[in-house]
């Protein structure tokens, strides 16, 4: 499963919030769910967080093992 834990810990370290992510970034709301909830997420929102954050993708996401996921 992709886990955003690392997102939470980059915005507490930025001068971001998720106020100005929305409101000055235009990330909309229902992305700012998905990274709380874990959800899945595009590519181009994973680029423009790094390009936001100036960071790399780890930053943001990372990869966990998870007994629950679904069978290819």
């Amino acid at each position: 499963m992709i886990d955003y834990s690392p997102f939470w810990k980059t915005l507490k370290n930025s001068t971001e919030s998720t106020y100005t992510l929305i409101n000055k970034h235009h990330i909309s709301s229902s992305t700012i769910d998905k990274l709380r909830k874990n959800r899945p997420l595009n590519t181009t929102t994973l680029n423009d967080l790094c390009r936001i954050f100036d960071c790399q993708i780890q930053d943001i996401c990372q990869y966990v093992r998870c007994n629950e996921e679904q069978v290819l």
